[in-house]
């Protein structure tokens, strides 16, 4: 908590990442977040020593810890050490939702507009996630990823429909930013979602694994196959059989996998009927 009027009530997160590396995003702050004198638009990365500014708040990272520790490791052969394992393997569904033509949107963004909309928006989707049962959201350039965690394997086909939910909401969000902020074109997102066995580690949020590529790469794939929305076979699978229907059936390349993969694709008009039928 920063005791002052220029720092919005929630004004910025600082995340680990997979490497371990910390990162500070803006979320739509109305006086924006600096790193070492520079406007944060986008997740930037931080280093010991870097200068932080929230509004009229001056801080100073420290986090020596972990450049001594990067250090360290590099000096010591470990290759013939015992692997330990640091995470689990869980049936997951994950969520990457991406802004389509974001770059020539942002080229003509005045900085302050830049970074107010991708912070709002990383705000709105990450709030919605949470609520929807998401275990842990990520924010990575102008995509959030979202991770839900099936517990019980009788329940997942009702958190599939969930994480649904969470695509409509977002969208409709996505939707609000753009009216609110009166940015000059709208903005328009993609959607992957794909369910499987993922790794998952426990106080960085960390997912990793074949089931978190694919999910990548079926956001990628919506761009091709004309629709918002792409399921993996599996998240389709999990889907009642009526709720299947709406969805269409692609072939799709995915770029490092071999041969075709199948995705499920639907767009967000027709995920909206479904939903409320």
């Amino acid at each position: 908590m920063l005791d002052s009027r220029s720092v919005s009530r929630l004004h910025a997160l600082i995340q680990r990442r997979d490497s371990g590396d910390l990162a500070l995003v803006d979320l739509g702050s109305r006086n924006g977040s600096f790193v070492n004198g520079s406007r944060v638009s986008f997740p930037v990365g931080l280093n010991d020593n870097d200068k932080l500014l929230f509004g009229d708040q001056q801080l100073i990272l420290r986090n020596p810890a972990r450049s001594e520790s990067v250090l360290a490791a590099s000096a010591v052969d470990r290759r013939d050490e015992p692997t330990n394992a640091l995470h689990t393997s869980s049936l997951s569904t994950i969520l990457v939702v991406d802004i389509r033509d974001f770059t020539p949107l942002a080229r003509s963004l005045p900085e302050a507009l830049l970074s107010q909309t991708i912070g709002t928006w990383f705000l709105r989707s990450g709030q919605i996630a949470q609520r929807l049962g998401s275990w842990a959201q990520k924010y990575i350039g102008d995509a959030v990823m979202a991770v839900w965690v099936h517990d019980h394997p009788e329940q997942v086909g009702a958190e599939v429909w969930r994480v649904l939910h969470a695509v409509n909401e977002i969208n409709t969000a996505t939707a609000e930013v753009s009216k609110a902020l009166a940015l000059p074109a709208p903005l328009r997102i993609g959607a992957g979602v794909n369910t499987g066995p993922a790794i998952l580690g426990g106080t960085d949020f960390t997912a990793l694994g074949d089931t978190v590529n694919a999910a990548f790469r079926l956001e990628s794939a919506t761009k091709g196959i004309g629709l918002d929305v792409a399921l993996g076979e599996r998240t389709h699978h999990e889907l009642a059989v009526a709720a299947r229907a709406g969805f269409v059936r692609r072939d799709v390349e995915f770029k490092g996998y071999d041969g075709s993969s199948v995705a499920w694709a639907i767009s967000f008009e027709a995920l909206q009927d479904l939903l409320k039928s």
